[in-house]
């Protein structure tokens, strides 16, 4: 067992404590919080001295492990450039969790990330919300899947119409790729239920559960005209559906909010590398927020690196969010529009002892990193 005393707990779930503990069991999850609990016998204790503790921070769309440090080419394994339609992929099966990016990401307060394929595809694979902490992805997997990466817009036409030999080379030839594939699903599916017996499909077989509406399309759309397109797609069948980067999302917050989607913002950070990005802000959550739109914010790792995340966080405060919400924009929010919030996003009796002692409000303070990371009840990082 493992008790946190004295410290400024922020629970994400609507309270806070200015000085309060935190008993973990032997199961590695929160046992109970209050302002004064008596160690166990044998129980393990350690004294925060005031620091901030929060929960472990969540990254709803990143690539770790998949596009690896410091590795070149051979640490590019996020996109299978060899068709535009790939839903057959599976995110785990290419990620490193020996990548040191892991190791950085612990010391910057972030114990959960959703990772899997890039966008160079119209149809990528399927994402896994994974822990960050252990050597074998099989015992890292928090869920699996928990959605299918889909693109829009610039990347796959750079990477399939540039030559002018292959579709897509327009929006419109993006949208007919993924509409082609979702009738095709369909009618996989129906002719299954009326014992046709279709020759087997992995392709199909990989759609099914998004047309079943048990898996959400991941869509990475940054224009405000993709944004809409995939909106009127996922309307059209009917599916659940993430829109992923939203750059353009201030232009049509009003839009946007009363969809209902939940927009995962970023990244928000560095230079405008390419056209789609003309009108990236740190503002954009805020306003999105304020528009009724549930924000999470996301690194898009390495875009930035996925130790940085609060500071995204930070930033978007100083451009307009509510402190309050850039805190859940990590934490809580994504945690849920993911399906893992029984698990993160939040300390409270019964989840999983993922929790951050910071050195100082790292939303708030240059510098400021995890003094002490806990995942699952274990130490995962600690600066002493």
């Amino acid at each position: 067992m493992l008790l946190i005393k004295n410290g400024y707990i922020k629970t994400m779930a609507d309270f806070e404590m200015e000085n309060g503990c935190i008993l973990i069991d032997d199961e590695g999850k929160i046992s109970a919080l209050g302002a004064y609990i008596d160690a166990p016998e044998g129980c393990r204790v350690i004294d925060a001295e005031g620091r901030l503790v929060t929960p472990g921070c969540v990254d709803a769309h990143c690539h770790i492990g998949l596009d690896n440090e410091a590795m070149g080419w051979e640490g590019h394994d996020f996109n299978e450039t060899v068709d535009p339609l790939t839903p057959q992929m599976r995110a785990i099966d290419s990620i490193n969790p020996q990548d040191e990016a892991f190791g950085l990401a612990l010391q910057g307060g972030v114990t959960t990330a959703c990772t899997g394929p890039g966008s160079a595809n119209v149809v990528g694979g399927t994402f896994a919300a994974i822990k960050l902490y252990g050597k074998r992805i099989d015992h890292m997997i928090l869920k699996n899947p928990i959605a299918m990466k889909c693109a829009l817009g610039e990347n796959p036409k750079r990477c399939y119409g540039q030559s002018g030999k292959k579709a897509p080379m327009t929006r419109m030839g993006v949208a007919a790729l993924l509409r082609e594939l979702l009738l095709k699903t369909r009618r996989y599916m129906e002719d299954q239920q009326n014992g046709k017996n279709p020759a087997f499909d992995m392709k199909l077989e990989a759609m099914i559960p998004v047309l079943k509406g048990e898996l959400p399309l991941k869509a990475h759309a940054h224009r405000a005209d993709d944004i809409l397109t995939i909106i009127r797609i996922a309307k059209e069948f009917n599916l659940k559906l993430t829109l992923d980067h939203c750059t353009d999302g201030a232009l049509i917050a009003d839009e946007l909010g009363r969809e209902g989607y939940p927009a995962f913002v970023g990244p928000s950070f560095g230079s405008k590398t390419k056209i789609e990005l003309a009108n990236k802000s740190f503002a954009t959550p805020g306003i999105l927020h304020k528009a009724g739109v549930d924000v999470s914010i996301i690194t898009d790792a390495p875009v930035i690196p996925l130790q940085y995340l609060p500071m995204c966080a930070g930033l978007a405060a100083a451009a307009g969010l509510d402190m309050a919400e850039a805190w859940k924009a990590i934490t809580i929010n994504p945690a849920k529009a993911v399906g893992v919030a029984d698990r993160v996003g939040s300390l409270e009796p019964g989840k999983d002892a993922d929790i951050v002692i910071w050195t100082a409000d790292p939303l708030t303070t240059i510098g400021a990193h995890a003094h002490t990371t806990i995942v699952n009840g274990e130490i995962a990082y600690c600066e002493d």
